[in-house]
């Protein structure tokens, strides 16, 4: 059975001969309510209390648990930019390698190219000269040619001496 302040005020006991002081009984419980009423007050106060501070800690859970799915999420996205940084990096330097290797090809094939055109050129003056060679050969026996006939002609021996000589 569950007493209440007012249950303890009206309680009557019964009265016998030689019972206690009535009025020393009532002040006792007049007490005794009074004590108790307090303490059912503070109970209520104290369950309100924890309720509410029972419902603050569930709040604070929640918000735990949206900032670690945020926490969770917010990992994830990181490592995905991440990698997708990563990847493009790599991505890059490929092709720059790539773009390198072109470049280097098609440097050693002027490179050949410009050595084949040095080669040609060299030909063409070596065979330039052999043509100017033969020329200058060529007006040279005409020179002779011409001394002799103007040695003939005139019938003087120091030209043919000098075209001899040479």
């Amino acid at each position: 059975m569950k007493l209440t302040p007012l249950d303890i005020q009206q309680w009557d006991f019964k009265v016998r001969v030689r019972g206690y002081d009535r009025q020393e009984v009532q002040a006792f419980l007049r007490s005794v309510s009074q004590a108790v009423e307090q303490l059912v007050k503070e109970n209520t106060q104290l369950k309100e209390r924890a309720e509410h501070l029972e419902g603050q800690v569930n709040d604070l859970r929640k918000k735990e648990a949206t900032l670690n799915d945020l926490l969770v999420t917010t990992q994830s996205m990181v490592d995905g930019i991440k990698e997708t940084a990563r990847k493009e990096a790599d991505l890059t330097l490929k092709e720059a390698q790539i773009k390198a290797e072109e470049l280097l090809k098609r440097a050693h094939a002027d490179c050949e190219g410009l050595q084949r055109d040095i080669l040609g050129l060299r030909k063409e003056r070596m065979m330039a000269l052999e043509k100017l060679r033969a020329l200058l050969h060529t007006f040279i026996k005409m020179v002779e040619m011409e001394e002799i006939d103007l040695h003939s002609l005139s019938g003087d021996t120091t030209v043919n001496d000098v075209t001899r000589n040479r």
